[in-house]
């Protein structure tokens, strides 16, 4: 090989191979999309939603009530945190019914149904009793039970009417009973129009529109034909229409949706306007915490029924819209519980509930918003009332109890759990076994000295 001019020898130059094309990038929306669609369909994304949405809800709500209620109680020469503090208590033993009913087995929950059940049908006719019923707002729906303490008994009949319901319903399923018209309506539809008839007594329509939601759900949910669901609807219609017409102040109610003006006399649409007032007035992030105009005084109920128009103009529109948000998540893993079950109580009582909690929400937030009548419900987890508070609570145990139930989300809570003590088991089974080895030689290095080793 001949050399270079300068002696060395010829460098040999590589060749370059063409580079290869790069694989195209994904698209980042449809990246994230990917992602969230994965993290959402994990089999305990239902359970966290529970749980992570109604404690959201109600510590939320703790928040409001405490803001929205101190102008109340000062004006009742009360401490400003008396509400708060009844709220507070209610809360803290919702939350103990709340770990108890979601560590309680699906058999316990059927076995309350029936005493549930026979014990609101007892307290609803006790309210009716005089002396024992109390009568506010014109309703008598209330029993005192000393002090300033108080029970709404119709509260309590909505998770009576789920369990007992989702109970019957199941057991014939399971005696392929369905298929019958007869068995589909006797006896839920007498019983639930026992209820209504107890609570309509006392005057409180809007428990009784939450009773019959609930009612619809659990038809639904069983597969009532179309004709069946037009029979039950036309009876409801026609007695809610009676019961409207013969009372002044529902009609009342019906003429105030979309008023912007708060008028005189029997139609007044006070409380419905300045619900309005103090939603438009907060903007898009609010008047900040405890900075509410409405509450001194123009607003009525501002802790309970339109706790929401409180929250619209002290968190505005980001605080109102992050309330709709948790209640249509909690919606839908209730829903998601309801259908990915093979128990059919399971799926009924889910079902259920999930009826009650969105539709009492979309009453009282669709009142305040003017766009429905006044119902006089409450918020659920979020307005003032320990009656209200309870059984909710006590429902919402009873989804994530369910949710916990699912075989893909109890193999994920078994596969999560062994595994922090299995690192705590290797950890003292490491220290031990390294204990006596260490020991060992310091022992034997003590004797080496001792015996004049080097």
């Amino acid at each position: 090989m001949a050399g270079s001019r300068t002696g060395r020898p010829p460098v040999q130059r590589t060749t370059r191979r063409p580079a290869s094309p790069r694989p195209p990038r994904d698209n980042p929306v449809r990246l994230l999309y990917t992602r969230a669609r994965k993290a959402w369909d994990r089999p305990l994304t239902a359970y966290y939603l529970i749980l992570g949405g109604s404690l959201l809800i109600t510590v939320l709500g703790l928040v409001m009530v405490y803001s929205a209620s101190q102008i109340t109680a000062l004006q009742l020469s009360l401490p400003g945190s008396y509400f708060f503090r009844k709220q507070f208590l209610a809360a803290s033993i919702g939350g103990v019914l709340l770990l108890v009913a979601s560590r309680m087995p699906v058999k316990l929950h059927r076995a309350l149904a029936y005493p549930m059940l026979a014990g609101s049908v007892f307290l609803m006719i006790l309210v009716q009793v005089p002396g024992i019923g109390v009568a506010i707002n014109g309703n008598q729906n209330w029993i005192s039970l000393g002090g300033s303490f108080q029970i709404q008994p119709s509260e309590f009949g909505k998770l009576a009417l789920v369990l007992w319901g989702a109970d019957l319903i199941a057991r014939k399923e399971d005696k392929r009973l369905l298929t019958q018209w007869k068995h589909m309506l006797v006896p839920l539809v007498p019983v639930t129009f026992m209820l209504l008839g107890l609570i309509m007594i006392g005057g409180d329509m809007g428990t009784a529109i939450i009773l019959t939601a609930i009612l619809f759900g659990l038809l639904w949910l069983a597969g009532a034909p179309t004709r069946l669901f037009v029979g039950v609807l036309s009876i409801a219609a026609t007695l809610g229409v009676i019961l409207i017409k013969t009372s002044p102040n529902r009609m009342a109610r019906f003429s105030c949706i979309g008023a912007t003006e708060p008028g005189t006399g029997a139609t007044s649409c006070w409380q419905a306007v300045h619900g309005i007032y103090a939603l438009a007035s907060g903007g898009l992030f609010g008047s900040g915490l405890g900075a509410s105009v409405e509450k001194w005084g123009q607003l009525p109920e501002a802790h309970t029924d339109f706790i929401f128009a409180v929250t619209g103009e002290e968190l505005g529109l980001a605080g109102t819209l992050s309330v709709l948000a948790l209640f249509a998540a909690l919606g839908y893993a209730g829903i998601r519980v309801a259908g990915r079950t093979e128990d059919p109580f399971v799926r009924y009582a889910a079902g259920g509930v999930t009826t009650w909690i969105t539709a009492q929400a979309v009453i009282n937030i669709g009142a305040v918003l003017g766009l429905l009548p006044i119902a006089g419900v409450p918020l659920p987890l979020f307005s003032y009332g320990g009656s209200a508070l309870l059984p909710t609570m006590f429902a919402i145990g009873l989804l994530i109890a369910f949710a916990r139930d699912d075989p893909a989300a109890r193999a994920a809570l078994a596969l999560r759990q062994p595994r922090f003590g299995r690192k705590r088991a290797a950890v003292r089974g490491s220290a031990g076994a390294a204990g006596p080895r260490r020991w060992n030689t310091m022992r034997r290095r003590a004797a080496a000295r001792s015996s004049g080793e080097r």
